[in-house]
């Protein structure tokens, strides 16, 4: 039942258009063939169907949500990296410029020279 006085804010719909009318339509379909097969199998397309018809009927997935969470966040590490790699190309540009025409001899120089 649908309590007014909530606090908890909706959720946001997350499943909308063709997604939402292929989860009522695919929802209802097997939840149909569930009831005619019957037996263990019947029942778990019947719970499938069930939660994919709930799904276009609230027009919100939680799994989808928890998807595009963690994508954004893979997206935010990607541009992190990215942007590190480019940072140490510069700091890899300015080291060879600072030792081009350097040479190492390996002995320390004289005293006074």
């Amino acid at each position: 039942m649908l309590d007014i006085h909530s606090t908890r804010a909706p959720r946001e719909h997350n499943v909308q258009g063709l997604e939402r009318a292929g989860s009522l339509a695919g929802g209802a379909l097997m939840f149909t063939k569930g009831m005619r097969h019957g037996g263990l199998i019947g029942l778990l397309q019947m719970v499938a169907g069930g939660l994919a018809v709930a799904r276009g009927v609230s027009g919100h997935c939680s799994t989808k949500a928890w998807w595009q969470r963690h994508r954004q966040e893979y997206h935010r590490l990607r541009s992190d990296i990215e942007r590190s790699a480019a940072e140490l190309q510069a700091l890899r540009a300015s080291a060879a410029a600072a030792t081009d025409g350097v040479t190492v001899t390996g002995k320390d120089p004289l005293p006074g020279s």
